[in-house]
């Protein structure tokens, strides 16, 4: 049988399902009825609440699309990832949100660079990009802005379940079947089916359908693992930089200090393997220790306190699927791929795919055999263009070399305005900065070779520093007391 030959809901207006499912919400989750069919039916079910699924679940429902989004947890819920970037402010316009997450936030205007290894600090703001439209973000909590989005979908007439875990997801000529274990507010377990016409898997870390399909690679060249916890009491910069996020290197990586509008302060070390291996006590008085291998961010929280007395860590971070596409689905953000959050991308590659995806998902469901096919071939492109652009400085992100040209920007060739454009998310519109940025690229090769001793011991020493050891299970986050 194929879906489009099933009589329910199916291409029926957005406001009428949304209308009858208004009169069946009565058990307290948003949704849920108390009598269900033993099999519901959709046009699209999207995997995850976050940025990615939840913009991608709005766009569609918009459309007049049956939409289902599936949330594993319950919102709000915690998450890394505070840090937003100018070219986000473009994509929550588009869902009518900005004023929501501008209430949440604070304005973030630039970066500061602090380097052990030099006595000034370097700042640079995003004001100083190629395009001088996108001068500022915001620092967000990601469990606010989260439920923000997780909200407006529901409110674009998406059906929105929380606490519910997909099982499996089985394919065939028609649809999909997805099977998943719904916990309600009293621990309640039950199981619920859906036959969808395509599947948007936005499951971040757990990257549900890459695993289903074998496709998830760790990336060799960026093996890295994170402790991160959340203070009060932190120093914060004054007046306009403020809400600037700080990144700060030490020994064995860098660090993250991004303040928060409600007084609190996000501070994560990202770090090789190595260094994690040679913990020999636990991990707050750890993640203290090394706290202390950064002076200036050390001197910012001495008289700090470490919120519920908390660290978290994650290993094995960076990874990406052989392909993000096939006839009945889409793999969007972290689902995909995840990068090193140095340069606070992850939300905005998470929803800029989800634009990206809802068009690949319309073609598929109101186009052609063939123009389905050419959409899935552009968005694999597309998608492959975020991490690789900024993938390049990740991975030298540790070298002196780089390390040496952020601490003293310049502006010869106007790469200083390019680097701010990659900086700001400025990569996918027409801001013609690509030939600035190979001069920057330029410019590193150039130094690099001058100093051959330097640049080769650096190679070297990551060489050994992104080797897995197996210290950390790269998809479990720990939280240690």
């Amino acid at each position: 049988m194929n879906l489009q030959d099933l009589p329910q809901d199916i291409g029926r207006s957005a406001a009428d399902r949304r209308d009858e499912r208004a009169d069946e919400r009565s058990d307290g989750l948003t949704g849920v009825s108390v009598e269900e069919p033993a099999q519901e039916l959709c046009d699209v079910l999207v995997i995850g609440g976050g940025p990615a699924g939840a913009t991608a679940a709005a766009l569609l429902a918009q459309q007049g699309r049956s939409v289902v989004l599936l949330e594993k947890a319950h919102h709000p819920r915690f998450h890394i990832g505070e840090s937003l970037l100018p070219a986000n402010v473009e994509l929550f316009d588009k869902l009518g949100v900005r004023d929501q997450v501008e209430r949440i936030g604070l304005q973030k205007f630039g970066i500061e660079f602090v380097s052990p290894e030099h006595e000034h600090r370097a700042y640079v703001e995003f004001a100083d990009a190629w395009n001088k439209s996108m001068p500022y973000s915001w620092q967000v909590r990601r469990s606010d802005l989260d439920e923000i989005l997780f909200r407006n979908a529901a409110a674009r007439g998406a059906r929105t379940l929380e606490g519910c875990r997909v099982r499996d997801v089985d394919f065939d000529a028609d649809g999909a079947t997805v099977q998943a274990d719904l916990t309600d507010a009293q621990g309640r377990k039950t199981q619920r089916t859906w036959r969808t016409q395509f599947v948007v898997d936005a499951s971040g870390r757990d990257t549900v359908l890459a695993r289903k399909f074998g496709i998830k690679d760790n990336n060799p060249e960026h093996n890295s693992s994170a402790l991160f916890g959340h203070f009060t009491g932190a120093e914060r910069l004054e007046g306009r930089r403020e809400g600037n996020i700080s990144i700060c290197w030490f020994p064995h990586g860098w660090f993250w200090f991004i303040p928060l509008a409600d007084g609190t302060t996000s501070v994560g070390a990202v770090c090789w393997p190595y260094y994690l291996k040679s913990r020999d006590k636990p991990l707050k008085e750890f993640f203290h220790d090394t706290i202390a291998m950064a002076p200036e961010l050390a001197r910012r929280l001495r008289h700090a306190t470490l919120v519920d007395d908390t660290v978290h860590a994650t290993g094995n971070f960076s990874y990406d699927a052989r392909h993000c596409t096939g006839e009945r689905y889409l793999l969007l953000g972290d689902a995909f791929a995840f990068i090193d959050p140095m340069f606070s991308s992850g939300v905005y590659l998470a929803m800029h795919s989800a634009f990206d995806g809802a068009e690949v998902v319309a073609t598929h469901l109101d186009g052609s055999a063939v123009q389905a096919a050419r959409a899935r071939k552009r968005f694999e492109k597309t998608m492959r263009k975020g991490p690789r652009e900024y993938s390049w400085f990740i991975y030298r992100v540790t070298n002196p070399t780089i390390r040496e040209m952020f601490m003293y920007p310049a502006n010869p060739l106007r790469v200083k305005e390019a680097l701010m454009s990659l900086l700001a998310g400025d990569i996918y519109g027409k801001t013609p900065y690509a030939l600035s940025l190979k001069a920057f690229k330029g410019i590193y090769y150039m130094i690099s070779l001058a100093n051959l001793r330097r640049t080769f011991n650096g190679w070297k020493r990551k060489r050994v520093a992104v080797r897995n050891l197996g210290l950390l299970n790269g998809e479990t986050i720990q939280q240690v007391k």
